[in-house]
């Protein structure tokens, strides 16, 4: 289905780094524009001033570009509803803010921060509105001269909205359903600061969304309480006919599954909640990235796509192409969506399955001359063949495989208890004098003459290939004994086998 008409957008603040559940808010933006032919806008919402945090914008835009999330206008792409910061459209907000104060849809409110503690100390859950605004310093209890004499005289003040009680208000929801209010229960929200003349998120955000031509707004649960407050204030500037549509999306809980995640649970678990590395301005502490920490970005894309929406099949890996045409806003469940970290480590896994082992080893030749080895990248190409399987992340490559490239100087003390006998030193000895006379050093073509000379000597195959890993890796792992040597070569495979034995203590029977 194309409609191209739709518009949707994703407005962050920058306030710091994108938390891992704004990510998703915009893929799903991303899926639904892109699926119904539609645009996608990046508009910043800088609105507080208070919380801008340095280097927060960039951080955003570097993000979109490690996803492959691509916008079509805004902040970095241009478009002819700009300027795309909030902070640059004060004078855009400035006019619809004069607008309904002079409907007496909106009022003038000069109390202080001192005077709004005290009142919630008096009254019990105070709420600033209609029936409480009669008892506080307004231009409803004030007189028209008294309220412009304190604007003559620089007083601060903000601009609240001005809620009539009785209403009923019904906000369309994709993914809920309809959801009714009365606004009985909404307090007289501030549109707009004097102290830094920038409005708050409730009027920029529709003032922006009307004139950008905003279809439809997907963004988090934690927006569902403010929705019925738009509604309203689409009313009250009379654009209720072009009102987007609204869709909620569900929470992101903790990998227990209660409670919103945060940075404190990966923390706690070990797993990053921010897509890159944030380097906080102020106090300096790092928090960890999904691509530092090694994951791809496809792999994060898959599952973030299914966190809190499923296609409705038991297939689990999909590309951007595939998200986008099944993508269905209606099916995201309402309820919250558990983090399972371990899943996201699972897609890591597939995804690095389904590179190429040439691509695999582009990203781990760095590591590999980071630890002062000098291996040509075909070399490095064939330990990942081999090993590649083994491990989710390009970064734990190393520790299970750095025997392929640095001899063992030690021997892992229970391997060796346990694989190394006392027919161990004979046999490595009569191993060595067979791999010497094999001219064809293949996995193919050691196999052919030592296995049989494993049988005609009466030996257990185990004891023997055992002995052989530990002399050439120094424990019990990796792939097959003939690929390991087949890699190393025969002068290499012989003096690892020569040192070992060496080194290595002489059992007893």
């Amino acid at each position: 289905m194309t409609t191209p008409d739709v518009r949707v957008r994703f407005a962050p603040s920058p306030t710091g780094p994108l938390h891992i559940g704004g990510v998703r808010t915009a893929l799903y933006n991303y899926l639904f524009a892109r699926q119904h032919g539609g645009k996608l806008i990046l508009r910043i919402e800088d609105t507080d001033s208070k919380r801008f945090v340095p280097g927060a914008e960039e951080y955003i835009q570097q993000t979109f570009r490690w996803l492959g999330i691509d916008f079509d206008e805004g902040v970095g792409h241009g478009g002819h509803y700009g300027p795309y910061r909030q902070s640059e459209r004060k004078h855009i907000y400035k006019e619809y803010v004069d607008r309904l104060l002079e409907e007496g849809k909106a009022y003038i409110a000069f109390d202080t921060p001192e005077q709004l503690d005290a009142k919630r100390k008096e009254v019990d859950n105070f709420q600033y509105d209609a029936r409480t605004r009669g008892t506080m310093t307004n231009s409803l209890t004030l007189s028209a001269d008294e309220v412009k004499q304190r604007m003559a005289d620089g007083q601060q003040y903000v601009v609240r909205f001005l809620v009539q009680p009785g209403q009923r208000i019904t906000v369309d929801d994709m993914i809920r359903g309809e959801v009714n209010v009365m606004s009985d229960i909404l307090d007289d929200k501030v549109l707009y600061k004097s102290a830094d003349e920038l409005p708050t998120y409730h009027l920029a955000n529709i003032v922006d969304d009307h004139l950008m031509g905003i279809t439809h707004v997907i963004r988090g649960e934690e927006w569902l309480p403010s929705a019925p407050l738009h509604v309203l204030l689409y009313r009250a500037l009379g654009w209720e006919d072009t009102m987007p549509r609204f869709a909620h999306l569900s929470l992101l809980l903790k990998p227990e599954g209660k409670g919103k995640l945060s940075k404190r649970d990966g923390d706690r678990l070990g797993f990053p909640v921010f897509p890159l590395q944030w380097t906080d301005p102020v106090s300096n502490d790092v928090s960890r990235g999904f691509r530092e920490s090694g994951y791809f970005p496809e792999a994060v894309v898959n599952f973030l796509a299914l966190l809190g929406w499923n296609p409705g099949t038991e297939q689990e890996l999909l590309s951007m192409d595939e998200l986008t045409q099944l993508f269905d806003i209606s099916k995201c469940q309402k309820a919250g969506a558990r983090f399972d970290f371990q899943k996201a480590a699972w897609f890591n896994h597939e995804y690095m399955l389904h590179k190429s082992d040439d691509e695999i080893a582009q990203l781990f030749a760095p590591i590999v001359a980071g630890n002062g080895v000098e291996e040509p990248l075909t070399r490095i190409t064939q330990v990942v063949h081999m090993m590649k399987d083994r491990v989710s992340f390009v970064g734990e490559l190393w520790p299970l495989c750095s025997f392929f490239f640095i001899a063992p100087t030690t021997y892992d003390e229970k391997t060796t208890r346990k694989r190394w006998k006392a027919c161990s030193p004979r046999q490595m000895t009569e191993l060595a004098d067979i791999l010497q006379g094999i001219d064809d050093f293949s996995a193919e073509g050691q196999e052919a003459i030592v296995m049989p000379w494993v049988e005609s000597k009466g030996y257990k195959l185990g004891d023997v290939m055992n002995a052989f890993r530990l002399c050439l890796v120094g424990e019990g792992k990796g792939p097959g004994m003939f690929d390991i040597s087949a890699f190393l070569g025969k002068d290499e495979t012989l003096h690892r086998i020569s040192t070992a034995i060496n080194k290595l203590p002489q059992p007893t029977e």
